[in-house]
């Protein structure tokens, strides 16, 4: 089996070739650059330096959010563009799903965390010690929520992504069952976890058309928040 990956859902661009069980390529930015300015060219790359028949996969696995509005959109585009071109299913993969999915055989909880603003962060609460559990599904929630709602489970929670370092002091005053933050190497999001995972996903069935994707925001964006406001205020 053959999964083309990609995710822009956050700071990071990752795009990813799996083929099996091997990661063939992965390029992921983790910069100030614009996500419609790097994804293409990395998928692009990539290409180029495995000498890959993108026709040859078998589906394409996207991280269909929670997260940036403006990565997701790029993010699904390109993967909806890709699939009817290429004529290959899309695996809608849940944003932070696929963040958990880099922790195999972490012990206790994983929650990772993406910063929604607001003192809100999306999130999920996941396992994967042995087989990958979906705990709790992806959510938009308050930090002190979240922190309440962990220590309730009483186990040992492992944090990653780029909610964490914005969100930490809160986490350390608030957290009272044992806890740490993912490696560098592991905090953030990855197209091979999120291939990985879509691969699993695709076996399972779990596929949708290229016209049938869309991204799943979980809030309103900033504008449409501004104009509800306005409208509550003027009513």
């Amino acid at each position: 089996m053959r999964i083309l990956a990609l995710d822009s859902s956050g700071l990071v661009a990752t795009v990813a070739i799996l083929e099996d069980e091997q990661t063939i390529a992965e390029y992921t930015v983790n910069y100030k650059k614009t996500h419609s300015q790097t994804l293409l060219p990395m998928l692009d790359e990539i290409v180029k330096m495995t000498e890959f028949d993108l026709a040859s996969i078998d589906a394409i696995a996207v991280a269909g959010g929670p997260g940036s509005f403006t990565g997701l959109r790029i993010g699904s585009a390109t993967a909806k563009g890709l699939g009817l071109a290429l004529n290959k299913p899309l695996v809608h993969i849940p944003t932070v799903d696929g963040m958990a999915y880099n922790l195999f055989g972490n012990v206790g909880l994983i929650c990772p965390m993406m910063d929604a603003r607001r003192n809100q962060v999306y999130t999920g609460i996941y396992r994967f010690e042995k087989d990958f559990q979906v705990v709790e599904e992806q959510m938009a929630i308050s930090v002190q929520e979240l922190i309440e709602k962990l220590n309730a489970y009483g186990e040992k929670v492992t944090f990653l992504g780029d909610g964490v370092p914005v969100y930490r002091d809160q986490l350390e005053a608030g957290m009272t069952v044992e806890y740490c933050f993912a490696p560098a190497h592991m905090n953030r999001q990855s197209a091979a976890a999120v291939g990985a995972l879509g691969m699993k996903y695709f076996e399972e069935g779990k596929v949708e058309t290229a016209r049938e994707h869309q991204p799943d925001y979980l809030r309103l964006s900033q504008a449409e928040r501004e104009r509800a406001e306005k409208n509550a205020s003027l009513s």
